[in-house]
This record gives structure tokens, sequence and C-alpha cells, in this order.
């Protein structure tokens, strides 16, 4: 009896193991025709009834993610129906449109320029009004009228969130193809775009394409789905403060953040002008599509002053309660620097001189740290660089102030003047105060999907950083909290069963010329709570408001406003 041997060469395990592979992918580029890309098919069968047929606009789809995980459509694609002539094959032109007029969404004058031309055999007219409209001008079989369906970006929200989402429009450059441009729709062009000719890619030359990139590693080219963070109820309430922000005060813009300080995911973002991306094409100046939050930078005053104290904390050099004689100024190289009225205290300690928001406070901080080891600590909150957040074209922040030999420019950066950031950028090293003094990474996105089926967390992307000691974080937390109980606006404003830590700032703004407006500001506000173990950072600003000094009278209100909202919507259970 003879025993049946096994060939166990490595020849045979390859293509056993490359049968099963080619069947694995096989399988799921019929998952992906059939399921995946369906509807991209479903509408080329549907094209081939009505002629011509122009190239197929695809593209990915941007969602925001409600709080329950949902994802609802931000930018997404809808189906136009669209009619066109071949002019040489109409013979009564105005008895055309009179059997098309209950239909279409162009009048007759369109009409008979488009269907008179003469020498022309092709010519696209105007949009008909919807699918039984489309159907129905089929019925009619009309000489020299063709329709067609084609597909173009669309957003339902409209102006929600339209900075963070940016806009598509055609390129020469690119050969008049779909583009992004600004916004997520730019920072993800490649996994966004598809190519009109990707639907009729041969099956089988895909399959061995797909095995190739299998085995190579090669994914650069992966097309899919963008989920944002931005939660669409929360991003509402932002804009709507802004709205009441700019109808009370009539600044030249507003704009603010919200986000979750210990991750850098951002529910909110949104600025003033706006703008609806179904419309672009009517906005008179291309400069209200920048997002300013991400392109902008600012002098933000004393908003910045409680990283000041953070440095002089965390360095050991002072405490809450240590004092110092406040002279209301001082002059250092031969320029004289006051506090925000000139008065003078006497001796202060360094609560007060937070809570009173005294600029001779934060410089004492300063020369106490000295000139290099306030300039470390400050550079360390990211000052001067961009955050790396997932949005295009930022900036960094401007800190010649902090390379300077002169004492007088540490002391005007030390309470937020002579130094400048974006919003984004504040708002991140702001973040760092309140969650244990870890300086983390914004972002706009929760998560790309990919058309073969995998999705891809950008939490796996975080990069973090510890920029000040855990009790630095819990202590300036405290005296921001006392700022809000006790010194903003008279402490009206303190919610009884949350802790809030909070400050304003009210900055003079840069004239262009080298110096400063004498009666223009920009008001911030930010906050984060609950203060000790805070779920969300907000950040406003207002730049030019008219009618109010100080960004206490004119911010206080819209960010409890949006702080109280928060707190109810994610149900944050209260800590005091």
């Amino acid at each position: 009896m003879s025993i049946m041997k096994y060939d166990h060469s490595p020849r045979i395990s390859f293509l056993v193991y490359a049968s099963v592979l080619f069947a694995a992918i096989l399988i799921a580029r019929l998952f992906e025709i059939q399921i995946v890309r369906g509807s991209d098919y479903s509408e080329m069968a549907a094209r081939q009834y009505s002629r011509p047929m122009p190239d197929i606009f695809s593209r990915g789809t941007i969602y925001f993610t409600e709080k329950n995980g949902n994802l609802v459509s931000a930018a997404t694609l809808q189906t136009n129906f669209v009619l066109a002539v071949n002019p040489e094959a109409i013979k009564d032109a105005g008895a055309t449109f009179k059997s098309l007029s209950p239909f279409v969404d162009f009048s007759e004058e369109e009409f008979l320029k488009r269907a008179s031309k003469e020498d022309d055999t092709y010519e696209v007219v105007g949009k008909i009004k919807g699918e039984d409209e489309f159907e129905k001008i089929n019925e009619l079989k009309l000489a020299g009228v063709f329709t067609f369906r084609e597909k173009s970006r669309f957003y339902p929200a409209g102006r929600l969130a339209s900075h963070v989402l940016g806009i598509v429009s055609r390129s020469k450059e690119e050969g008049e193809r779909y583009i992004g441009r600004y916004g997520a729709e730019k920072q993800y062009e490649d996994l966004l775009h598809r190519d009109s000719e990707s639907v009729y890619v041969n099956f089988f030359a895909e399959i061995f394409s797909n095995v190739k990139k299998t085995i190579l590693g090669d994914g650069n080219n992966l097309s899919g789905d963008v989920a944002l963070s931005i939660e669409p109820t929360v991003e509402g309430v932002l804009e709507k403060e802004l709205v009441n922000i700019q109808e009370a005060w009539k600044g030249k813009s507003s704009a603010g953040i919200i986000m979750e300080p210990k991750t850098g995911k951002i529910v909110a973002m949104a600025a003033l002008p706006d703008f609806d991306p179904n419309y672009f094409g009517k906005e008179k100046s291309v400069s209200v599509f920048r997002n300013p939050l991400v392109e902008d930078v600012f002098e933000m005053g004393s908003t910045i002053k409680p990283l000041t104290v953070a440095s002089g904390l965390d360095a050991g050099v002072i405490a809450a309660d240590s004092t110092y004689y406040d002279t209301g100024s001082i002059t250092l190289n031969s320029k004289t620097i006051s506090n925000f009225d000139g008065r003078a205290r006497g001796t202060t300690n360094m609560q007060d001189a937070l809570g009173n928001s005294l600029n001779l406070g934060m410089i004492n901080i300063m020369q106490k740290l000295g000139k290099e080891r306030f300039r470390n600590y400050m550079l360390g909150f990211g000052i001067g660089e961009k955050t790396g957040v997932d949005l295009p074209n930022e900036v960094s922040g401007l800190v010649k102030n902090l390379n300077s030999k002169y004492e007088v420019d540490y002391a005007t950066a030390s309470f937020g003047q002579g130094i400048a950031m974006s919003p984004i950028e504040a708002a991140t090293a702001l973040s760092s105060l309140g969650n244990g003094g870890i300086l983390v990474k914004p972002s706009v996105v929760n998560k790309v999907k990919y058309r073969i089926g995998l999705d891809s967390s950008t939490e796996e992307e975080e990069s973090s950083k510890r920029i000040l000691k855990e009790k630095t974080s819990e202590e300036i937390s405290r005296m921001l909290v006392k700022v809000v109980d006790e010194n903003l606006l008279g402490g009206t404003y303190k919610l009884k069963n949350y802790s809030v830590a909070a400050k304003t700032g009210t900055a003079l703004l840069v004239n262009g010329s080298g110096g400063y407006y004498n009666d223009r500001f920009i008001h911030t506000f930010f906050g984060y709570f609950p203060a000790y173990n805070p779920k969300y950072l907000v950040f406003l600003y207002t730049v030019d408001p008219q009618g109010v000094e100080y960004a206490s009278h004119s911010l206080t209100e819209p960010f409890f406003n949006i702080a109280k909202f928060l707190i109810g919507y994610y149900e944050i259970p209260p800590d005091r």
C-alpha cells in the first residue's frame, strides 16, 4: 500500500497564498462595484438613455459628526438634469421652446440664443426642473433636443461651517477639472477627488492594480470620504452667537473655536463674514473664503497673560499669593509701559494682578524668569509655530519680540502685545492650561473612510508633548476660576454648580505702519469648563467693535451662552 505524499515546496505554497489573495481581492472588488460604487455604475447606466454624455463628475463625501456618532452629509453630490440642443436639427426654435417651457428653468430668450446658432451642432442650454420633467422631455422625442444627467457639489447645510468646508471649482491649471479650494475640500483633495474616467477602468486591470498595491503597500492614491469632528448643532449655536456679536457691536469680523482641550478635536469653528459654498460665485471678493482662524494673526493682548502666569508658576518664581509693588507704570529702554488704566496698586499679589489684568504684574513675572527662560516658556506653548491643524494655508505666529535684545520687547510680550498668533495657535496654547499641561495637535477630522472599506482614525496620528507640570495646570486653573467668580464683571456670571476658568483680552490693533491705532481694538475671550477636568474650551474674538471698550462687555455673555448650551447638550455633570 502506497502513501500519497504532498509537495510542500515554496512554489506550491506561493501559488496557494496567491490564489487566496486573488480571491479575496476579487470578492472585495465585487463588493465595491455592487455596494460601494453601485451608484456610480447606476448613473452610467441611466445616462445611456440620454445623449450627449459629458464626463461624470464624482467626488468623495464630507460628513459632520453628531454627538451620538452619527454622520450627516456636509458636502455631497446632487444630480442635475440638463438640456442641450443641436441647432442644425431644430426647424422651429419657437415651437420647440413652447413644448419645453413647462419643464425647464431657463428663458425663451436663452433657448433661442442657443438654438439659433449657425454651423453649430451642440449647445448646452440650461437646467431641467427635475427628474419627472426630465422624463417627460425624453418622451416628447423632439428633434435636436438632448438631455443628460450631471452631478455637482452640494452643501446641504448652506453656510454652516463654510470656512471649514471650503469650495469646489474648475481649475484651468488642472485641465478644467474640479478641485477643492479652501477648507477641508482643499486639505483632502487627493482623497476626495475621483477621476472622471475611473468608473470605466477595466475590471480585471484594476484587480491586478489592487494586488500590486496590496503587495507593495502603495496606498497614496486611495480615495474615500472624510468625517469631520464638527458637530452641526454646536456649530449652529456658535454661528448664532457670532451673528449676535456682529449685530450688537458692528465689528469688521468675529470668529470662534470650540475644541476639546484634552484631544485637540474641534467641534465648531466659524468666522463672519462667511459664505454659502453652493453659491460662492456670487461673492464680491475671494478674501471671504479665507479662514481667519487659521490664516490670520493678531496680537491677542490680555488673553495671553495666563500663559505668562503659568510660566512663572511652573518655574517656581511666583505663587498666587506672591507680591510685587505696582507703581502703575515702568520705563524700559526709554519706553514707558502702564497698566490699562495707568493706576498704581501698591503691594499686589499675583492673583489680583491676573484678576485685574495688570500689565506690570506680568512684567514682574517676566523679569523674575529672565528673558531667556521667559522666551523658552512662550515658545514652548507653540507660539511662533504652526499647530499642524488639518486645514490649508495655516500661518505661524510672529515672535520677533522674543528674540530681541531689548527688555521692553519681552515686557510687552508678557501681556500679549508685540507678539502675534493665529486664533487656532492661541486656542491650542491656552488648552494646555486646563488639560494638565499638554500641548495637543488640533484637528477638524475624526475619521477618513476609504472606498475599499477601511477606516482610518485621526486619533492614531495625534501628537502631544508636556510643556507644564500637572500641578501648574491645576494652579493656573484655580486662579482663572477665581478671576471668573470674583473679577469678571463683578462675578455676576459665576455659575453656581460649575467651575469656569476664563480670561478676557483687549488689545490695540496694529496700524500697518509699525504702530497701533489709538481707538481700534481686538476683543478676545477664552475659557474652559469644568475647570479641573475640562470638556470644552471656547475661544472668541471680534475685530474693531464699535461702542464698547472692553472684551468683558462684548464677549462675556456670548461665551456663557455657549458654555451653558454645551453643559446641557452634552449633559456635563456639575463639579461644585
